[in-house]
């Protein structure tokens, strides 16, 4: 494999199903999505059967705190090996470059290693590769268990690169028609289509060549008006936070044992551009399952003054209220918990986004037993389909602007976690390509 480490990346070899392998089938959406709709899940089994699937590779989290979770993970490492003893799984060298459409939107990404060498997931990293929003460390165990004795990584970890004047993936976009395409079908249950192509050599020199252009430090020194001194920060993560930091801790734990030249150094993502017409980010929302608290009383405990409350006639009235705040007070919808739609405005807040005030008093609610638990919701006909049940309430969050994602992370470090999404949950990325880690 071809490691090119001044810009903390690896051209890799990846496993792709064999030739005649029902596509639809083989491909699943990331296990971290519909967490709270297991009958998403029970659809994709009815789908899937017996073929071979990534269903059969991965760990859907809606299955995280049942029991029998250590046996599912023996199962899915024991298919890994499986369908390589098998032949289901088959090598090839290279970039892909893919192309996912899903609500009329086209999404263009590259695939490729990142040296985890070049990331640091910690708060006020400086490092090439970056985390945007907080990891909680306390989420990596489960993960950990599930990779470590792991044959193979199939990656939903979406990175983002900052090219505005998009000389890295677009021009490979250009070119499709000289490139091998390697696969291309609709996935199932309306999460629209599929393309990859084997990027050739002569192209993979010029994604190299233009990763490193944005790279140069007076490049990106210019781009956001700061010193020449200051690290360049060249992936910042999109969606997966949570599996690259995985994929980085048990690097760090094995490589006193296995050295430097290992596979599990590096991690396969797929990188897409920040500036990409299909790309959007999504807000994304928290719902408060079975409350024990009075939420009011503790709202009002938690901001004093600086806490008041509309109701307001409709969901379309909050979203409209919360979207168009102008930053006086943070605004924040609220759906249930015995009202049904109102918005919270908090003034001098001490985070600099909604999201991050409301996230560190839903911390510490749940820390007190105000509610059984929290769940990271998109959408938000799911927010009123779920908070509107007894018990419950949702938080209504409006989302950032894209552009601003870099400068934000630069300046200020990583965001509150669950800050945003790129796309709703049916827009996320679908597991295809596989990579020998072991």
């Amino acid at each position: 494999m071809k490691i090119i480490s001044d810009i903390g990346i690896q051209i890799p070899q990846v496993y792709l199903p064999k030739p005649g392998t029902d596509l639809k089938k083989w491909a699943v959406i990331a296990c971290d999505q519909f967490t709270s709709e297991p009958e998403y899940w029970n659809d994709v089994e009815k789908i899937v059967g017996d073929a071979p699937s990534t269903l059969n590779l991965t760990f859907p989290e809606v299955h995280l705190e049942k029991e029998g979770g250590d046996q599912r993970i023996q199962n899915i490492q024991t298919t890994m090996r499986k369908y390589m003893d098998d032949g289901v799984l088959q090598p090839r060298d290279g970039l892909i470059y893919v192309e996912r459409t899903v609500a009329g939107k086209t999404r263009k990404g590259v695939v490729l290693c990142l040296d985890l060498e070049a990331y640091d997931y910690n708060k006020g990293s400086s490092s090439l590769i970056r985390a945007t929003e907080g990891t909680i460390v306390d989420r990596l165990p489960p993960r950990i268990k599930i990779r470590e004795g792991a044959a193979m990584e199939l990656p939903h970890i979406l990175v983002l690169i900052d090219d505005p004047n998009r000389t890295v993936i677009e021009p490979l976009s250009a070119a499709k028609a000289k490139l091998e395409k390697i696969y291309d079908f609709d996935l199932m249950l309306d999460s629209g289509h599929l393309a990859g192509y084997a990027v050739s050599e002569e192209f993979e020199n010029k994604v190299v060549e233009a990763l490193r252009g944005l790279a140069k430090p007076e490049t990106f020194a210019a781009k956001y008006g700061i010193g020449k001194d200051q690290p360049v920060l060249l992936f910042a993560m999109g969606d997966g936070n949570h599996s690259l930091a995985t994929a980085k801790a048990i690097w760090e734990k094995m490589k006193p044992q296995v050295g430097m030249d290992h596979p599990s150094r590096y991690a396969l993502v797929e990188i897409e551009n920040v500036h990409d017409e299909g790309l959007e980010f999504e807000p994304i929302h928290r719902v408060l399952f079975n409350l024990k608290k009075d939420l009011f009383a503790e709202l009002k405990k938690t901001f004093g003054d600086n806490f008041s409350y509309t109701e307001v006639a409709s969901g379309e009235a909050m979203i409209q209220k919360v979207d168009s705040a102008d930053g006086q007070k943070q605004a924040i919808g609220l759906v249930g918990g015995g009202q049904k739609f109102g918005v919270i405005e908090i003034a001098h807040a001490s985070s600099n986004l909604a999201v991050g005030t409301i996230q560190s008093f839903i911390d510490s609610f749940l820390k007190d037993g105000g509610a059984e638990k929290v769940d990271y919701v998109h959408g938000e006909d799911v927010v009123e389909r779920l908070a509107l049940q007894a018990g419950n309430v949702g938080f209504y969050l409006a989302g950032m602007h894209k552009s601003d994602l870099f400068k934000t992370v630069i300046l200020d470090g990583a965001l509150p976690r669950k800050t945003f999404s790129m796309g709703e949950a049916r827009e996320k990325r679908f597991y295809m390509e596989a990579r020998k880690i072991s």
